[in-house]
């Protein structure tokens, strides 16, 4: 029996969770860091012509001196809600409809407006802790000379056009830069790279050579070996005994097996380990230099210090453009009265500006709960550093500040509060727990990494700890973790295996 493909169309009924255009930007809002968040409000800006932003003048005129948000202290100082009497919710589609009275639109718009404006303002009662003005003028340098590298290959290729390589010569060392990664190693044979220049292996070798005396040190060479022989040769160590371990015994040095090459070389251990040093202060990646940076320019959301016998949480609010509804929509209504389309277009444009200032007061008020929850949290951080991190999960925070998790989520990420122990990002205080050996209070991740750091720093490094005696000395600690949990965050943290850090 054969069967006949056929096409069907049919209809069926499903459940789609569609957020609007306003939802989508007012979480956007809440997931932006300070630094795009400044972005998106001068966009809207220039953008909205109903939206100014606040004259610095003005700004100053409403800092108070009572702004700051204690801990402990339920609702002190919290961002006020949009006022309840609030006749007309901007943000209501219902209220589109064209109004018969022109007046009496105009007194409602205004009304708007000026609730809005009032409740902005009077948000404005924390002080500006952005730091002192010489934080603020090395913060501005830093911006003001920031400059872009260039790449490996155009400053190789800008040594070559200064050297006295003739035209044809310049073609092929092209072809050699072009095959250099960005590590500075040379990926393909000197074959390869004749074959493809359409030359001789003879003049890939005399290119080659020059190439590889250009900056940076070490550059165009096959392999780490080669890369180090090269660094000692422009040393002027050619002679040296470090070129002769280099050469002679790389796989030995790689593994610090010191013995060996101390009975290769006659040298004692000593001599041996001293060498070792010398040769790790080479370059083992010389185009590291020109890699593109991913350097990421951060400015904290809250400050946390100590006053008054407790802790308290600063919003950040110097970063932050300060917007309000211009009073200048009023002449254009105004001037808009016969035109039906302009007083649609003007309200759409107040009715999302209110939004805008309602999502950004909403956003502010969010991550500052859940900061000043953090900070009651991990109070003993804040004073004892991060061996007193204690483990802490987002759903915890989020019932206890009554949002949703994924919205505790969204506030943390790529925020940063600034605190007596340094600049943290938020979601930094989110970890998981390792049970404690007696059955108490577990330890957080971070905090047992640290004491693995702190117990290899302070080790005899002529016998270092294995792995299992460091989850010994973990369980005298109260800390009940497993060998392959010790060597796994051993490896995060770029601690070697005790057999490579023995110190003869």
């Amino acid at each position: 029996m054969a069967f006949e493909p056929r096409m069907h169309l049919g209809q069926k009924l499903a459940q789609v969770q569609v957020m609007s255009p306003q939802m989508q930007q007012s979480l956007a809002l809440l997931q932006a860091p300070m630094l795009d968040l400044q972005g998106m409000i001068n966009k809207e800006l220039q953008e909205n012509p109903v939206l100014e932003e606040v004259p610095i003048e003005e700004q100053k005129s409403t800092d108070g001196e009572g702004g700051a948000e204690l801990i402990g202290v339920p609702g002190q100082n919290e961002e006020a809600e949009p006022p309840a009497d609030t006749k007309v919710d901007p943000t209501d589609e219902s209220n589109n409809e064209p109004f018969d009275d022109f007046q009496a639109e105009m007194e409602r718009l205004a009304e708007i407006s000026e609730e809005w404006r009032e409740h902005f303002n009077g948000a404005q009662t924390a002080p500006v802790t952005g730091g002192t003005q010489e934080d603020r003028e090395k913060r501005d340098y830093l911006f003001d000379t920031m400059t872009a590298n260039g790449t490996l290959s155009e400053h190789l290729i800008s040594q070559a056009h200064l050297s006295d390589l003739d035209e044809k010569e310049m073609d092929v060392a092209e072809v050699v830069i072009g095959n250099i990664d960005e590590n500075g190693f040379l990926q393909s044979t000197v074959e390869e790279l004749a074959k493809v220049a359409d030359c001789d292996v003879d003049m890939v070798d005399e290119v080659l050579s020059v190439v590889r005396s250009f900056d940076p040190s070490g550059v165009g060479a096959t392999d780490l070996r080669e890369c180090l022989l090269l660094q000692l040769e422009r040393k002027g160590k050619l002679d040296s005994i470090e070129y002769v371990v280099v050469d002679k015994h790389m796989d030995a040095l790689g593994r610090r097996r010191f013995p060996e090459i101390s009975k290769a070389v006659g040298l004692s251990i000593d001599e041996i380990q001293k060498i070792a040093e010398n040769i790790g202060q080479l370059n083992p990646r010389p185009g590291s230099a020109f890699e593109e940076t991913s350097e990421q320019y951060v400015v904290p959301e809250v400050f946390v210090e100590w006053k008054n016998d407790q802790w308290e949480v600063h919003s950040n609010r110097e970063e932050m453009p300060q917007i309000r509804i211009s009073n200048t929509y009023k002449d254009l209504m105004s001037q808009a009265r016969d035109s039906k389309d302009v007083r649609e277009y003007i309200r759409g444009k107040i009715r999302d500006g209110n939004f805008l200032i309602r999502s950004i007061h909403q956003r502010h008020d969010t991550i500052l709960k859940i900061a000043r929850e953090i900070v009651v949290r991990q109070s003993d951080f804040l004073e004892n550093g991060v061996s007193h991190l204690k483990p802490m999960t987002m759903s915890e925070i989020a019932e206890k500040v009554e949002v949703h998790e994924t919205t505790v989520s969204r506030a943390v990420s790529g925020k940063y509060m600034k605190t007596p122990q340094g600049l943290y990002e938020m979601r930094y205080f989110f970890t998981g727990a390792i049970q404690s050996s007696d059955g108490g209070e577990g330890k957080s991740n971070t905090s047992v990494k640290q004491i693995l750091s702190e117990l290899v720093e302070g080790e005899d490094k002529s016998k270092p700890l294995s792995d299992e005696a460091i989850v010994k000395l973990m369980g005298e600690k109260k800390v009940k973790i497993a060998r392959r949990t010790v060597a796994k965050y051993r490896g995060e943290l770029g601690i070697l295996p005790s057999s490579m850090r023995r110190v003869y």
